[in-house]
């Protein structure tokens, strides 16, 4: 299908002069004493997908209903393009709102739960309702009602919706919440590319952080209301700035321990890595390493454990290593060599990569 029909105008006041398309400013909202989001701030560039990711009650569907007008902040602004949208009804911020549950009406049709928004000539709407079928690959499904659909085609159906009145923001709350792990990774996938042929500035919630991760220019881990850090996928999952985001993101093995010569000294070992500049000697600090950055030898110069379980993960396999010092370390190797190589019980010696190394801060910065 051509989309030239749905090319966004580049002289609306949002998109000029390179201002942020959407802007969240110190926004706070408590219910009753629970503060659910504290002095938030960020971002969004035109065209740009930022997820916020975290778990139950960290704040972030709470947010998401801000930005959407849904609730009032106790204080703060949203901005669109520069304009304060904050007390602005939701029907006029130009923003289209996927929910978790897709919210569809069950006494209309796919046709109609597409419309419902669309005003002016029934010509006109049917146009725009078959334009936006076509789109999400939902057009022979307009006659039929939303229990006659699957999960994956209702959530198509949602998508469209928001996607009626031409919105300039797409907001999603966990939309992929209910399907299945094999219909999530494919909808994800058309997802961005719907999402990146539209050039829509799109702001996305969940708690699945392999979905964050493969979806976003940037992902923004909430933590009890607060943003722990806003990163690219890679800053997030390679430079975690706090303790909490790396043991949130990924499998992590954490290790206290005191500066030393060529690394990080803990429970008798020295766990190599460049330590920062200007680290004094003897400095409390924790490293993460994650598994895919220890590498494994039979023997010789490392540090020494016992396989104790191994899990079967297709490409990889993970291996649980215990330690002298009663640690478990996790280690992800080929599953091509690992079955052979380290059997439950063997002895093996780590090596993990100094340079993948990084320090992490126990609070946020």
């Amino acid at each position: 299908m051509n989309d030239a029909s749905f090319t966004r105008s580049q002289d609306r006041p949002a998109l000029a002069m390179g201002r942020p398309h959407l802007g969240v400013r110190a926004v706070r909202k408590a219910y009753d004493r629970t503060v659910a989001v504290d002095a938030v701030s960020f971002e969004l560039a035109r065209g740009e997908f930022v997820t916020l990711l975290g778990d139950s009650g960290c704040g972030k569907t709470t947010l998401l209903r801000i930005v959407a007008g849904f609730a009032r902040p106790d204080a703060g602004q949203v901005l669109r393009g520069g304009e304060d949208v904050t007390d602005m009804a939701p029907a006029r911020r130009r923003v289209g709102f996927v929910f978790q549950s897709y919210a569809l009406f069950p006494t209309k049709t796919v046709a109609q739960n597409i419309g419902f928004a669309l005003t002016g000539p029934r010509a006109a709407r049917n146009r725009r309702i078959e334009e936006l079928a076509r789109l999400v690959e939902i057009d022979p499904l307009l006659a039929r009602y939303p229990h006659e659909l699957s999960g994956g085609q209702q959530q198509r159906v949602a998508l469209a919706r928001a996607l009626a009145c031409d919105p300039e923001i797409l907001l999603l709350d966990e939309p992929m919440s209910a399907l299945d792990a094999r219909i999530r990774v494919k909808l994800r996938t058309e997802l961005r590319a719907l999402v990146d042929r539209l050039g829509i500035t799109t702001l996305y919630v969940t708690h699945d952080q392999e979905e964050a991760l493969a979806l976003s220019d940037r992902v923004a881990v909430m933590r009890r209301g607060r943003i722990e850090q806003i990163g690219s996928p890679a800053d997030i999952y390679h430079r975690p700035a706090t303790r909490f985001v790396a043991g949130f993101i990924g499998i992590s093995n954490l290790i206290e321990g005191r500066a030393v010569a060529g690394g990080l000294k803990a429970e008798g070992v020295v766990w190599p890595m460049a330590l920062p500049p200007r680290t004094p000697p003897g400095a409390t600090l924790t490293a993460l390493y994650r598994p895919e950055h220890i590498a494994l030898a039979a023997d010789g110069m490392g540090i020494a454990g016992i396989v104790e379980s191994a899990t079967f993960l297709g490409a990889n396999v993970r291996l649980g290593i215990r330690l002298a010092s009663g640690r478990l370390v996790i280690a992800d190797r080929p599953s091509f060599e690992a079955g052979g190589l380290w059997p439950r019980g063997g002895a093996v010696v780590l090596r993990p990569d100094p340079s993948r190394a990084v320090i992490v801060a126990d609070e946020p910065r």
